[in-house]
């Protein structure tokens, strides 16, 4: 009874809950990304920072807080065994890196899903020159990210990626961030309607 005790009092104490930057200014990028990129201090944008297992959102380039005590900042989880990187091709694993547009993804099997928009024209250009698409493939892509859509989902770089719920207190997914419903409906209360904004995927 007392072994068990003190574990409960070991493990509440160790883990304090994720932590996300108090201001986009605070937020550590990477060398090919700009803290003055005019997305940073939008109305809603969605930064999910992949080695500290968060997600935050920020409003006007500030962590918004739901309460006083309680800021936009929630654990999530990545995929199983968890591949470092950015996501270069389908059945790697890994969650793609640095911004994307989202939408709303109503008929997806995952709890409340809002798609993130990979692969993108940066992607795309990428996968053209390593040889992983053709031409035609990068065209498509481009035609729909530069139109504001969906791209396809369906190419070697792979795709539907997604932030859904169904628990975000252990990595699980098979590249997607998931959250604990709870929270997923706290952030999708918060967003724009169709869930159309922008999220920024650190390492």
């Amino acid at each position: 009874m007392l072994l068990s005790l003190l574990l409960s009092c070991a493990l509440s104490s160790a883990w304090a809950g994720p932590v996300c930057a108090p201001t986009v200014d605070a937020l550590v990028l990477p060398d090919d990304l700009s803290s003055a990129d005019s997305r940073l201090q939008g109305d809603a944008v969605v930064v999910v920072t992949k080695a500290a297992r968060s997600l935050g959102l920020y409003q006007d380039g500030v962590l918004v807080q739901l309460s006083a005590d309680q800021p936009a900042c929630w654990q999530v989880g990545l995929a199983a065994g968890y591949p470092p990187g950015t996501k270069l091709r389908r059945g790697d694993r890994k969650t793609p890196e640095g911004w994307y547009r989202t939408s709303d993804k109503p008929w997806s099997s995952f709890y409340g899903a809002i798609a993130v928009h990979y692969p993108d024209a940066g992607d795309a250009a990428a996968g053209l020159a390593a040889g992983r698409i053709d031409r035609a493939t990068h065209d498509r892509i481009v035609a729909a990210d530069r139109a504001g859509r969906k791209t396809p989902q369906d190419t070697a770089l792979g795709g539907e990626i997604l932030i859904h719920g169904g628990g975000g207190r252990s990595d699980w997914t098979l590249g997607c961030v998931a959250l604990d419903d709870d929270q997923l409906d706290a952030l999708r209360a918060r967003l724009p309607a169709g869930m159309k904004t922008d999220v920024l995927i650190l390492p």
